[in-house]
């Protein structure tokens, strides 16, 4: 086992996945004077074109992390727990892109390994770092006790490739419906989740669900509602809303970055670098706090945990659908081992 190691200014990272999670993870890493050792990924191809913008080189999945400081791990769900696991035994810190993997079993052991390897795993909910989101989540704190929370993220379905369709764990509620349970955590705080409650429309196209709506029943008595879609030809949506006795709070993060409160317009933080979408998105500002953590030793506030209590939520409203909308206890006590979609074809009342 290798001695993890400290993580100097500027980092050497590496990144296990080429697609566009990984370029955006690269804009921010480089923005921040990380210096790129290797890409690798599926195809000398794919690892090429990121390989070629950095001016790094290519590797193999298992060359990996090839002496860098840390890794960015954007592969398949599949090959989460293999590739963060590989890298943090390595000596390497991980970034881990969502959803966190495919089972609470794997979530486990992630959390397990990362617990012994200083907690140097960052599961990589951008959402939690991006200013928008912060300032939302603080205002809605404000507000005191809440009676209404919601959170949509609704988008056109993403291209597949066809060697990727097959075997699916999930639909858009384990690969979209992260960001939006995400946010619905952070605006909670330390409210416990009691129960979840799902309906999911199936999709075609190999798609196991489409749409999803799930109502997460809180300690407090809130009862808050997360909306997963992959419509065909609509807009992008992406917005949260929460609200008390004293006001209300509206976040708006796509079409456009706005914020009010009381229906009001709020000042947003400015961009201070070219990264547009990156940086408002919370891609830099997750990397910067991240090698800040591993700097002071601090656990993330985004760590393996919290990435399995999203996956908890998951598996929770998965299997609540399979059971006609029937809410789940939380914790959850059904299997470790299934996937999101074997939660849902498998659960019986």
């Amino acid at each position: 086992m290798a001695r993890s190691r400290p993580i100097p200014a500027p980092a050497t990272v590496a990144f296990c996945g080429a697609g566009t999670v990984a370029g955006a993870h690269a804009a921010a890493a480089v923005e921040l004077g990380w210096r790129p050792v290797a890409v690798a990924s599926r195809t000398r191809e794919t690892s090429g074109r990121l390989a070629a913008r950095l001016h790094t080189a290519t590797a193999e999945y298992a060359d990996l992390p090839a002496g860098a400081d840390i890794v960015v791990v954007t592969t398949p769900p599949a090959r989460h727990v293999d590739d963060a696991v590989r890298a943090l035994q390595a000596g390497a810190a991980v970034v881990l892109d969502t959803p966190l993997c495919r089972t609470l079993a794997e979530a486990d052991r992630l959390v397990a390994t990362s617990d012994t390897h200083g907690h140097r795993l960052l599961y990589a909910e951008h959402l939690a770092a991006a200013p928008l989101v912060h300032d939302f989540v603080r205002g809605s704190r404000e507000l005191g006790p809440l009676d209404f929370l919601e959170v949509r993220a609704i988008q056109a379905r993403p291209a597949r490739d066809a060697s990727l369709v097959a075997d699916r764990d999930g639909g858009v509620l384990f690969e979209l419906g992260v960001h939006p349970i995400a946010v619905a955590l952070l605006t909670a705080g330390h409210d416990p989740i009691v129960t979840v409650g799902a309906t999911l429309q199936p999709g075609d196209g190999g798609e196991p669900d489409e749409h999803a709506e799930v109502t997460l029943a809180f300690a407090s008595g809130l009862r808050a509602r997360v909306v997963a879609g992959w419509p065909r030809g609509s807009d992008s949506v992406w917005d949260a809303q929460a609200s008390s006795a004293i006001g209300v709070v509206r976040a708006e993060i796509l079409p456009s970055m706005t914020l009010e409160h009381n229906g009001e317009p709020v000042a947003g933080p400015p961009t201070r670098t070219a990264l547009g979408l990156i940086e408002q998105l919370g891609y830099l500002g997750q990397l910067a706090a991240f090698a800040d953590d591993l700097t002071q030793a601090r656990v993330p506030v985004s760590d393996a945990r919290f990435g399995r209590r999203v996956l908890e939520v998951v598996m929770a409203a998965y299997r609540s659908a399979g059971r006609a909308g029937a809410p789940v206890a939380l914790p959850f006590t059904g299997s470790r081992d299934h996937t999101p979609l074997e939660q849902w074809r498998d659960s019986s009342p």
